[in-house]
């Protein structure tokens, strides 16, 4: 997918290039840059670096990669937190912002960021993931590319306090009502199961001309598919197709195998997230995932989190993949 959470050591992840959270100085600094130096070779790149000469707060360039499974190594310098009065979250969306402009100036097709300026330099771990997954946000919408944001740890990824507890709420509340079912499902007879009763008489005759139709009537009227559904809806949004599919964190070719083949069957990710860019709620979400043959269950915690989101009408694909990530769920895209 063009956008991923992953958790690991940064200097073990392939893409072109990797961005090493630099000293404004040409000395090997801690954390990150120190260990990128160490698996890099630390001579070989200390020496390369060195022509670079000093790099400012905010700014970035190149060198090559060495022994990383990469062919650049992007320094940039993040910001020391003290206050955030001295520019602190403009000096950060620099350095995502020059790294990835610089990436594209090197025809890179991958890059992998860490966590910028969250370790010693002690810029909120909240606030520095959402400058991140905004300005990676605002990129992708004009741009081809796969990136990575790389978290070593848990400790080191963090959403909002106000988020974290809303969704936690929305959680406990959700699974609260859903295990009373349960115990009063187990609890009723189902012997012999009431009837379906209509409300109106439309609907009535519905269930009665398909319980005339024979099987072979019943699959000719069978309704659009899921591809038909969702060419539809994206006419209705006045989206072109580039639109619909960077929002939906799927890549060209995948929408282009979708929009060519009417009996196309997405994945849940994928079809979840064409339903997110397209900022359907949740009885035409529904109706798209049924379509699939795909359905949320109020038992899981992926589809309870996604049903959050759309009732509260937050459709940020990047937003919800982190909190995804920080529950250790599936992200949304393909």
């Amino acid at each position: 997918m063009p956008f991923q959470i992953i958790r690991n050591d940064i200097t073990k992840v392939k893409a072109d290039a990797i961005v090493n959270t630099a000293n404004p100085l040409p000395i090997v600094g801690s954390g990150t840059d120190s260990a990128v130096y160490n698996a890099a070779g630390r001579r070989a790149l200390l020496k390369e670096r060195q022509k670079i000469g000093n790099i400012a707060p905010g700014e970035a360039a190149s060198t090559g990669a060495f022994r990383l499974d990469a062919k650049y190594i992007i320094h940039t310098v993040g910001p020391a937190w003290v206050d955030g009065k001295h520019r602190e979250r403009e000096t950060l969306r620099s350095c995502y912002a020059n790294s990835l402009a610089l990436a594209d100036e090197l025809s890179c097709e991958s890059i992998a960021f860490p966590l910028i300026a969250t370790g010693v330099y002690g810029f909120p771990k909240d606030e520095a993931l959402q400058i991140a997954l905004d300005e990676i946000n605002r990129f992708l919408l004009q741009h081809e590319m796969d990136v990575v944001l790389v978290v070593f740890d848990r400790k080191s990824f963090e959403l909002s306090g106000k988020l974290v507890g809303d969704i936690d709420e929305y959680l406990e509340e959700h699974e609260f009502v859903y295990e009373a079912e349960r115990r009063r499902y187990r609890t009723t007879s189902i012997a012999c199961p009431k009837p379906v009763m209509y409300e109106n008489e439309h609907e009535d005759a519905i269930c009665c001309s398909l319980t005339d139709m024979s099987l072979e009537e019943m699959l000719d009227n069978r309704g659009e598919t899921f591809q038909q559904r969702l060419l539809e809806l994206i006419d209705e949004s006045g989206m072109d197709d580039v639109t619909v599919y960077k929002k939906a964190n799927i890549d060209r070719k995948l929408f282009s195998k979708i929009r060519s083949k009417e009996d196309y069957n997405p994945k849940k990710k994928t079809a979840v997230a064409l339903a997110i860019a397209l900022q359907l709620d949740m009885q035409t979400m529904e109706d798209l995932l049924g379509r699939a043959g795909i359905a949320l269950s109020p038992s899981s915690k992926f589809d309870l989190i996604i049903t959050y989101f759309v009732t509260n009408k937050d459709y940020n694909m990047y937003d919800i993949n982190a909190a995804l990530f920080k529950y250790g769920l599936p992200l949304l895209g393909a």
